[in-house]
């Protein structure tokens, strides 16, 4: 059974940081695969905002380029989203997905993944 779980989620000023992690368990990696953080805010279509994939390389979506960082660590079944001068706009349930045969480019025009977690909450003051 395929399980992700976040966690780093919480609430900081206009301009602070987070960083979020994903814990995944029971994901077959294989080599092709995809690794993204979604948002989702009230009222709003669910979004991706960064992802990676096998060969590292990363998508972003233009609303977060240059803020927001994802990474990954094979080894410990964990990858990461760094997320910088936060704003107010950034503020949504972030959720974390995986999913087996697409790029990273590919994946950052997706609304969701075959693998989804249950999402953190991330809340952004002005």
């Amino acid at each position: 059974q395929v399980k992700l779980v976040e966690s780093g989620g919480g609430s900081v000023q206009s301009g602070g940081s987070l960083r979020l992690a994903c814990a995944v368990s029971g994901f077959y990696y294989g080599d092709d695969y995809c690794l993204g953080w979604f948002r989702q805010a009230p009222g709003k279509e669910r979004e991706a905002v960064a992802t990676i994939d096998e060969d590292g390389l990363t998508s972003y979506a233009d609303s977060v380029k240059g803020r927001f960082t994802i990474s990954q660590d094979t080894d410990a079944n964990t990858f990461y989203l760094q997320m910088d001068d936060l704003r107010p706009e950034d503020t949504a349930m972030y959720v974390c997905a995986a999913d087996r045969y697409i790029s990273a480019a590919s994946g950052i025009v997706l609304t969701t993944f075959d693998y989804m977690g249950q999402g953190t909450q991330v809340t952004v003051s002005s």
